[in-house]
């Protein structure tokens, strides 16, 4: 209910959601940076339940990832983090997520969706991708000099819906939740790439040490 009450009182959400398999400082990067340059209230993270482009590979269970993402937040007022997609049954699917939303904010409110360059040039594939763009507009992170053409491409396959999604050039940070998968598997640090609370959460629960 306390979750609730706050979204009630936003005017400008952002959203980022994702695997998370595991957060790294690039996902909180690139959230604050789009927090502040387009003047958000709040960014609230989503890990996915059951994330549809990850069906028959393995993830680590939800509630870990949930835990992972509460514990490289907690220093940031401005952030908070959601188990809607984890509690729902069935496929994470970011047009039912924004739906959900939604229905619980104040008609005037707006909810700005953030997500890396590359998963824009995709977009027109997701489920009910026209209803989705309509419900939020999208915010394209990335590197500063980043080759934008595909993302253009895309743009114009959308006809007017184009004007909701904004490519937003951010100081890039070379790292993936899969390089830290890989790092942790061959005993390499990843100090300054996880938070610290991130990098304890993994080795105590022995995550990422083998191969899959």
């Amino acid at each position: 209910m306390e979750g609730q009450t706050r979204h009630a009182i936003m005017t400008r959400l952002g959203v980022m959601g994702g695997t998370f398999d595991p957060i790294h400082c690039g996902h909180l990067l690139a959230a604050e940076e789009v927090r502040i340059g387009f003047r958000l209230d709040r960014v609230l993270f989503i890990p996915s339940g059951r994330p549809p482009h990850k069906q028959g590979k393995q993830i680590t269970e939800a509630l870990h990832r949930y835990a992972m993402v509460v514990l490289a937040t907690a220093d940031n007022p401005h952030f908070s983090v959601s188990t809607m997609e984890i509690e729902r049954p069935g496929l994470s699917y970011s047009v039912d997520t924004v739906s959900a939303l939604r229905a619980g904010l104040p008609k005037e409110s707006e909810i700005v969706f953030i997500t890396g360059a590359d998963v824009i040039t995709e977009i027109l594939s997701w489920k009910d991708a026209e209803r989705l763009l309509g419900m939020c507009e999208f915010v394209a992170v990335t590197r500063p000099g980043y080759p934008t053409a595909g993302i253009e491409r895309v743009k114009r396959q959308m006809g007017s819906l184009a004007a909701r999604v904004h490519v937003f050039p951010i100081t890039g940070l070379a790292v993936s939740s899969s390089e830290i998968r890989e790092r942790v598997r061959a005993g390499r640090p990843i100090r300054y790439l996880v938070p610290v609370a991130v990098e304890e959460y993994i080795r105590k629960m022995g995550f990422y040490t083998q191969a899959g």
